[in-house]
């Protein structure tokens, strides 16, 4: 009888709740109505051809026939997909080429982040120095490290041949042991200054009286860092990683330009991937239901990077 009454008492409670949530929308629906040219855009350019995509992944679109004379195949190409072993071999790149780059591009920016807090003779130069990686565009730096990593012309082949530590150029980006490694060196030198700029950001939050103390109690330069400084840049960190976790999963100038997806698919990641077959092979339902499943993944990324932006704003507002 208590349960009973208790679930009575809740729900009671709630329904003045929801009626107050929706007076208050219609007392304020001049507001929303400045929002509705947004939204509509919104819908257009994002929620329909979500909704289109989903709904072609379900059919078969031979290049010989017209887009508007697909065949419904319900969850063929899905099946198709996970039975590849294409997918897997695509799969097994994404991941790697995904943590390796972010992981080793935090790393990198973090250690750059810690050696430009302190004050040293030309460290404004140095820092513009090591954001220009990041500035420069994409499609330029792919071109250049292209030229850098040919067999024929690289400078880094005719380096180590000068050196006499090789006999012969190297073909960093040609042989399917190396290529995958030699983008993700390309992605970290752009990726990196992104990650220095957020942690040098989050450096500038900790407070000096917690570092003072910590001195004076003791501690060495490994203790302030990890019982001091690391703890206030946890948030920031997450935020950082998420971030590039996100960029690199959906990565697609720097594979593309420098090597297409070769050779023998060894540097082809998802968005490459998908790009040739809807492109190149005009198989728009496979490459479609590809899409749905890059969506879910990144939407499962997006999801933790906005968790992790409200716990800390919730945490500041509890302070």
């Amino acid at each position: 009888m208590t349960i009973l009454t208790g679930k009575a008492e809740a729900r009671r409670r709630l329904q003045p709740d929801r009626a107050g949530a929706l007076r208050k929308i219609w007392e304020h629906r001049a507001d929303y109505a400045y929002v509705l040219p947004a939204l509509a855009v919104m819908l257009i350019v994002i929620a329909y051809p979500i909704y289109y995509t989903i709904e072609l992944s379900f059919f078969n679109t031979p290049p010989a026939l017209q887009l508007r004379d697909k065949i419904f195949v319900g969850f063929d190409n899905y099946i198709a997909i996970l039975t590849s072993p294409v997918f897997w071999t695509v799969t097994w790149n994404t991941l790697t080429w995904t943590l390796a780059s972010t992981l080793i591009a935090f790393v990198l920016g973090f250690a750059c982040a810690l050696a430009l807090h302190r004050d040293f003779v030309g460290r404004g130069v140095l820092r513009a120095v090591l954001i220009i990686p990041w500035v420069i565009s994409a499609v330029a730096a792919s071109y250049i490290w292209k030229w850098i990593y040919h067999s024929d012309f690289g400078i880094i082949g005719a380096v180590l041949v000068g050196l006499g530590w090789a006999d012969r150029p190297p073909n960093f980006i040609d042989r399917v042991g190396t290529v995958l490694p030699s983008l993700i060196v390309v992605n970290i030198w752009r990726e990196f200054p992104f990650a220095m700029i957020m942690m040098m950001a989050g450096l500038q939050t900790v407070p000096d009286q917690l570092l003072r103390a910590a001195k004076v109690d003791g501690a060495n330069a490994w203790q302030r860092f990890w019982h001091v400084t690391f703890p206030h840049l946890r948030n920031v960190s997450t935020v950082t990683i998420l971030l590039l976790a996100v960029a690199n999963f959906n990565s697609f100038i720097i594979p593309w330009i420098m090597t297409g997806g070769g050779p023998s698919n060894a540097s082809h990641i998802w968005i490459t991937h998908i790009y040739e077959l809807a492109f190149g092979r005009q198989r728009w339902g496979v490459a479609s239901a590809y899409s749905v499943l890059l969506f879910l993944i990144l939407m499962a990324l997006g999801y933790f990077y906005v968790r992790a932006l409200t716990g800390n704003e919730q945490k500041d507002g509890s302070k």
